[in-house]
């Protein structure tokens, strides 16, 4: 197997062999439920999506765990602020008194919906932090047992990491101690270093009573870094091939994450992969100077085939900056690929939509799939297979048109196209396949020129359609046409 990619531990692209022949364990930080779904998360989701159906098509069946953070710091404070007279008037998406699992559970479902709607499929397993309690007091008791953790001496009911305890500390990242600063995930009281963090938290006379179980160490909550250290351990066992999340997670998750997990003598994770953030213009989107866009935002303007499209088509590694036209260009490519699979279907029948292995796709494409996931390249590849068979469809070239449909299906499949969003429907004529393809041209213009703002630019397109004879339907899905009448 020739599968190479970037472990952000030794910093290099190395070749990928899994720890167990012909199967593969995927580990990905999911989502701390304590809001809607922001870019960010949905991006991550999509890059260890790809990742998946490409370990998949490689012939390895593979366990993929993501979990929910549904108990940490910010939840109780989002769901606290629902109790504050007004605050649901200034957030909208706050509810009225609501408790903090209610909070979380809610948000949970958000992310459910918004990984569904652009082609995510559900992990083999998503543990929720709350129902692993027990396993997390096993790993404290293992560290304090082990030398690397301790219960403060103050009654507080903390336990903390010893981080000077274990000499690889900062070793993810390439840090030295001395040069971090302190762990702000829990009050300093008891802390033997301010660099120290938390793997249990005591109760605080602010906490709601639900928010508390009881430990050997006195009640409280888990540190949110020895959730995920718990909940993997619990399903892939103490040592798998991949952990995955964001970026902004390297430190200090993941690097606490190994630490813990490495002190208790566990190997733990044999590939660490990050994906890059996303920008709004070169500047980090924040809610503070307005330059947030939401998934579901994009969806709306857009439809899920293109958000899809747009988020998974940089390579995972990379920054992702949004422009007022990304949408525009990213609909504009799925167009042509789709008008492709349009007419070619029309022409010579509906390919198998089957699970593709790399036997059904292109060598170049699988080379550089195999190339730490090289996504720019492989849609290159995917793009050259639409324009040649466009030309074959000109020429009348039946069969070459059928082995390029199948190899567009396959990609789209791999990069998985095919499951954001409604297919691609056409008639049994070519006047029916022409006009799927105009309309199609014409939606994905007014989708643009929604995502950027630009009412009027859109009710001029809805309207000119209407003079024809079109009717548009908007959905969460995006838009579908039908003709006056039908």
């Amino acid at each position: 197997m020739s599968l190479r990619f970037y472990d952000t531990a030794r910093a290099e692209v190395r070749p990928f062999e899994p720890l167990e022949p012909g199967r593969a364990s995927l580990y990905y930080c999911g989502a701390t439920v304590q809001g809607m779904p922001h870019v960010g998360h949905v991006r991550s989701a999509i890059a260890f999506d790809q990742l998946t159906r490409w370990l998949e098509a490689r012939g390895l069946r593979v366990t993929v765990v993501r979990n929910v953070t549904d108990i940490d710091d910010k939840i109780l404070a989002r769901s606290q602020d629902s109790f504050r007279p007004g605050a649901t008037d200034e957030d909208p998406s706050l509810r009225p008194e609501e408790p903090w699992w209610a909070l979380a559970f809610r948000f949970e479902q958000e992310f459910h919906r918004a990984y569904a709607a652009l082609g995510v499929r559900p992990p083999t397993y998503e543990p929720r932090a709350t129902g692993h309690i027990p396993e997390m007091h096993a790993l404290i008791q293992l560290l304090i047992d082990r030398g690397h953790a301790y219960p403060a001496p103050d009654g507080s009911g903390d336990v903390y990491f010893d981080v000077r305890s274990w000499s690889a500390y900062g070793s993810l990242t390439r840090q030295d101690i001395d040069d971090m600063q302190a762990a702000p995930d829990a009050d300093p009281r008891g802390k033997k270093d301010p660099r120290d963090f938390a793997l249990w938290k005591g109760t605080k006379e602010s906490d709601p009573p639900t928010a508390s179980w009881a430990s050997p160490w006195g009640a409280g909550r888990p540190g949110w870094h020895l959730e995920c250290s718990s909940m993997v351990t619990r399903y892939l066992g103490t040592e798998f091939d991949i952990h995955g999340g964001g970026l902004d997670l390297r430190f200090p998750h993941h690097e606490n994450e190994m630490a813990q997990s490495q002190a208790a003598g566990h190997a733990f994770a044999r590939f660490w992969m990050h994906n890059g953030m996303v920008t709004y213009g070169g500047e980090k989107m924040s809610k503070s100077i307005g330059n947030t866009v939401s998934p579901q935002e994009m969806i709306d303007a857009a439809g899920p085939r293109v958000v899809r499209y747009y988020l998974g088509q940089a390579h995972y590694r990379s920054v992702l900056d949004y422009r007022e036209t990304s949408l525009q260009e990213a609909a504009a490519a799925v167009a042509r690929i789709d008008g492709f699979i349009a007419k070619a279907t029309a022409r010579v029948g509906a390919p198998d939509r089957g699970r593709p292995t790399s036997a059904d796709l292109p060598t170049a494409f699988v080379d550089a799939m195999d190339d730490d996931l090289n996504v720019p390249q492989a849609l290159a590849v995917l793009h050259t297979a639409v324009r040649s068979g466009n030309t074959r469809l000109a020429e009348g070239d039946d069969d070459a048109v059928r082995a390029d449909l199948a190899a567009v299906v396959a990609m789209t499949g791999v990069l998985g196209l095919d499951d954001a969003g409604a297919p691609v429907t056409v008639g049994d004529t070519a006047a029916a396949t022409a006009l799927d393809v105009l309309v199609g041209d014409r939606i994905a213009e007014r989708s643009a020129a929604r995502s950027a703002r630009d009412w009027a630019r859109a009710d001029g397109i809805r309207d000119a359609l209407a003079a024809a004879g079109i009717t548009l339907e908007d959905s969460a899905d995006g838009a579908t046409w039908s003709l006056s009448g039908d």
